[in-house]
Order: structure tokens, then sequence, then C-alpha cells
């Protein structure tokens, strides 16, 4: 699989705390320059970066985001917000301790009611694998299929670990057709890029991708 392969799965993925405009712009450019997916960007951002890019690349921010046990109105707000700004796509996290207590209603409703919010844009799930049993993250590719969420991912990179292998071959077993699956966090190098695209994943939330794009020059 070629470079500029991988790279078109690419989420150029920004979201320290620390970030400034100058290190969201230089994200914003290697996007364009290196024809990523999206750039994946904290919300205050958005609306800058959409006026900066001017349609040259999507637009991706995060909400409910890392922990994910904002209400439903906020994460809500949050995603139409984001969409008024000019965000493209938007990753929410879902309530974890619903989830671990067995809410599937409740997780359900409030990823059909981020849908809602999104206005038709492509919103992605996240799950946080790494603090789920197996159990729990087949029952998430149920919720998220039936949801009609468009994406199903991994992780936020904010928790104890991020994608890895088994949890992206375990989706493409257990979510609908209609569903794909983003694996990010921890994504290191082209063979794990690939390995992950191979599995099944869509999209790859990652910023090291673009970096070694520029090492090969």
């Amino acid at each position: 699989m070629d470079i500029q392969t991988i790279l078109s799965h690419c989420d150029h993925t920004l979201l320290s705390q620390t970030a400034t405009w100058d290190q969201i712009r230089a994200v914003l450019d290697d996007g364009i320059r290196y024809r990523t997916a999206s750039a994946c960007i904290p919300a205050a951002y958005v609306k800058e970066a959409a006026a900066y890019v001017g349609g040259k690349l999507p637009i991706c921010t995060v909400i409910g985001f890392p922990n994910g046990y904002s209400t439903t109105a906020a994460k809500c707000f949050e995603a139409a917000d984001a969409v008024k700004n000019g965000a493209d796509e938007i990753d929410m996290v879902i309530h974890i301790g619903w989830l671990k207590d067995r809410r599937y209603d409740d997780l359900l409703r409030e990823i059909r009611a981020v849908k809602d919010a999104c206005g038709g844009k492509i919103l992605k799930v996240i799950i946080e694998t790494c603090l789920l049993t197996e159990a729990e993250k087949i029952k998430m590719c149920e919720i998220v299929t039936e949801a009609r969420a468009d994406f199903i991912k991994t992780s936020t990179g904010f928790s104890t670990a991020g994608a890895t292998f088994e949890d992206v071959a375990l989706f493409k077993a257990h979510v609908g057709p209609a569903v794909q699956i983003k694996a990010a966090g921890g994504i290191a190098s082209l063979q794990d890029a690939e390995k992950f695209l191979e599995l099944g994943a869509t999209r790859l939330g990652t910023s090291r991708i673009v970096k070694l794009a520029k090492a090969m020059e």
C-alpha cells in the first residue's frame, strides 16, 4: 500500500490541551499538502480553521471529550455549535458509565440525538476500547449500528491505551455494513497503519503518519 493511500485515510490530529493557533495552522497546512481525510482539532479552533482552509480540507472536531460524561444536552449543543462553525465531522465520546450500568437505551438515545444535532455531517462514536470488556465492545457495535452513526472509533488517545488490531477486527465482525471503523491512538508506523486498514478500518486518527511522510521526502 503506497503512502498516499494511507494518508488519504488519516484524520491528521492535534488535540493537545496546549495546542496554539500556530500549531493548528501547521496541521491544516499539512493536511492540505498531504491530502489527508481531515484535520481533527479542538472545537474552539473550528471556525477559524474552516475559514483558513476555505473548503480545501474537511474539519473534524471532538465533543464530550475525552471523558464522555457530559449531559446529552451538552453534547448536542457542542455538536450543533461545531457544525455551525464549519465542522464537517464530529467525533463524540460515549458515556462509559452508562455502558457499565447497562443503560443501553440511554446510550442509543444519546447517539441518535447527537446524530440529529450534526445536521447530516459525519458522526464518529468513540467507545474507549481500553476501558471495556469484549462483551461491552460487541454491545457498542450493536448500539452504534442501531443508532445509524457513520463510524465507530476505538479511542480518544487520552486514556490508558489506543487502538489495537484485535479491536478493529472485532469491530469488523460485529458492526453493520453501513458503519465504518476509525482506529485511533498510538498508531506510530506505516506498517501498523496499513495493517489497521487491511483489518477493516477506513479512518486512522494519528499525527505521526504525516511526520513519517515528511521524513521520507
